[in-house]
């Protein structure tokens, strides 16, 4: 990857990240759904026993973190939208910028926005008595699986951007994708005791992977892949969003 390449993707990223400092309250506002999911939905089934042997919140918390992840993500390619009706994209696409480092310049700015959420979700499961590995190379390891993770679904989400091109249907599928994606992962039972055809989409779901590897990270727990499974599921399935989205990236203005 060239100079100029790293260089192009900062700028955009960096475009992308003085949006959201001019209206820092997003980062509050995109807190409480994890926030809840915790305080009530995970305080309700630690109740319930759903893990025998374990704490529930231990399991579910790299769930929620996942899931804050995906949600953020998901929508981003709505930006895509505004800014072809507010006539940026077209600036861009003359600028001698590839594609694909504008594709991945504002996929990485949706991985930095999602940071805040995870010092959140770390502080508020520390709160709860969530048995939580500090080693500053595990917090590392889940900060690069979060960024990854952001660049394989803000970018998934601009390619249904560039597809459909108006938000009234980018919303519609949007909401139609976070759900299946959610609830067809590890983010809040266990694979195990799934219905076998739900463990087969959990098992080509991307998110599945990154939930394993935040699990293990964040709490030592035991997973049902490697660390460089989970790792390279997700770098492999970015680099290819990254690069469908690159050749799509034109037709939103078509």
């Amino acid at each position: 990857m060239s100079n100029h390449f790293i260089q192009k993707t900062w700028v955009i990223a960096d475009f992308e990240m003085r949006k959201i400092m001019h209206d820092p309250t997003e980062i509050l506002l995109r807190a409480v759904q994890p926030t809840l999911w915790l305080l009530i939905f995970g305080q309700v089934m630690a109740r319930m026993h759903m893990m025998p042997g374990g704490n529930y919140l231990d399991f579910m918390s790299p769930g929620i973190l996942a899931q804050s992840v995906l949600f953020v993500s998901i929508f981003y390619g709505i930006t895509i939208i505004w800014e072809k009706d507010l006539g940026i994209t077209h600036k861009f696409l003359v600028t001698p910028t590839s594609h694909n480092a504008l594709v991945l310049g504002k996929a990485l700015s949706a991985g930095i926005r999602c940071i805040p959420l995870m010092i959140i979700i770390y502080i508020l499961a520390a709160l709860l008595s969530v048995h939580i590995i500090w080693n500053p190379l595990h917090i590392i390891g889940v900060l690069v699986l979060l960024v990854l993770g952001a660049i394989l679904f803000s970018t998934f989400s601009l390619i249904i951007a560039c597809l459909v091109k108006t938000r009234e249907r980018f919303m519609g599928i949007g909401q139609l994708m976070t759900m299946p994606l959610f609830f067809a992962s590890n983010a809040i039972y266990p694979i195990n005791i799934m219905p076998g055809w739900l463990k087969v989409l959990s098992h080509i779901n991307p998110l599945t992977y990154m939930i394993d590897g935040m699990r293990a990270l964040m709490t030592g727990a035991p997973t049902g892949f490697s660390l460089i499974t989970d790792y390279t599921v997700l770098l492999l399935s970015s680099a290819l969003m990254v690069l469908i989205g690159g050749a799509l990236y034109r037709r939103v203005v078509l």
